[in-house]
């Protein structure tokens, strides 16, 4: 028995059946499932401004210094496959000019690493994989949630070591790129300890004393990817303090600024990357799916003709011949 559809009309009308059960698929199963915290990241962001640090060696406090904040993410990949967290080994380094040249975060004139582990989903955080601080909290960090909110966001500080109210406050563009901008403060917190000199907090005959340190922030602010809450733009006025153990007022000033910002290559990086991530999305989300639709359609269309003309032919085709 000869078949009534051509392989054409047959392939047409299951490459069409095919495109109109992804097309959904695309967009409420696939794209959702994309929305998820990246695990293999190496992200490198760099903040520069002017400002005063304490120098060890003169013991004295320098103004009008160049210093660098330099933040390294690395993505444990393993241990993300294995846990289905996102575990992200975060160093941060701020130096002065003359760390800066050491080019070495051990001399640096502060560093400090954690391990962060988030859900990769709602980018809360996640209690395993050794992660450090053991009481990291918050919702944003190095990263928002998907979709930001135009809220309130907790964010966490880790020189204080708690979560900050971020306040949205409107739009905004870096580089020609929109996001959301969210700004805050830290008022004056006590932050830990530092064993110095007694005399450098006005207690000369305490030798030794641990000192507290105190920690404040005149302004941090961010621009925000609203698809995929990717950073554009971060700033920061961190204020760095010793207080003599019990004291009230500040003694020495360990570090401060203004404003630590995003480098103009940091910006650059982080905008292309957010592009990157959004055309990615849109295309998994909106623009295959829109085109998956109307082309399944399509081809249902065209190969059902075809296969409908295929079986009037075979029949004409068997009635003339009965007829002879």
């Amino acid at each position: 028995m000869r078949r009534t559809a051509s392989p054409l009309a047959l392939v047409l009308l299951g490459l069409g059946v095919f495109l109109l059960v992804l097309a959904p698929m695309l967009a409420w199963y696939v794209e959702p499932r994309a929305k998820r915290t990246p695990t293999d990241v190496n992200i490198t962001s760099v903040f520069t401004g002017t400002g005063s640090y304490f120098d060890q060696q003169e013991l004295k406090t320098k103004d009008d210094q160049q210093l660098t904040l330099t933040r390294r993410v690395l993505g444990d990949v393993a241990a993300s496959e294995k846990s289905g967290r996102a575990v992200w080994d975060v160093s941060q380094t701020i130096d002065n000019p003359k760390t800066r040249k050491l080019d070495d975060p051990r001399k640096s004139f502060q560093w400090t690493t954690e391990r962060w582990v988030t859900d990769r989903k709602t980018n809360r955080p996640v209690d395993c994989c050794g992660s450090k601080p053991a009481d990291f909290s918050g919702e944003a960090y190095l990263k928002w949630p998907f979709d930001v909110e135009k809220r309130t966001y907790a964010w966490w500080d880790g020189t204080l070591g708690d979560s900050v109210p971020l306040h949205y406050r409107g739009k905004a563009k870096v580089r020609g790129y929109e996001g959301l901008r969210f700004t805050g403060t830290v008022e004056p917190a006590r932050a830990g300890t530092r064993q110095v000199p007694g005399l450098l907090v006005d207690r000369p005959k305490s030798g030794q004393v641990n000192a507290e340190e105190w920690y404040a922030n005149s302004g941090m602010e961010f621009i925000v990817d609203q698809r995929t809450g990717r950073i554009l733009y971060a700033a920061t006025g961190p204020r760095m303090v010793l207080r003599a153990p019990g004291g009230r007022s500040d003694k020495v000033t360990l570090l401060e600024s203004d404003k630590l910002a995003f480098t103009a290559k940091t910006q650059a990086e982080a905008v292309e990357l957010a592009k990157k991530d959004n055309e990615q999305l849109r295309l998994v989300g909106g623009t295959a799916p829109a085109a998956a639709a109307p082309a399944g359609a399509l081809c249902t269309v065209a190969g059902g003709v075809l296969v409908a003309r295929g079986r009037r032919r075979r029949t004409g085709g068997a009635g003339a011949h009965a007829g002879a």
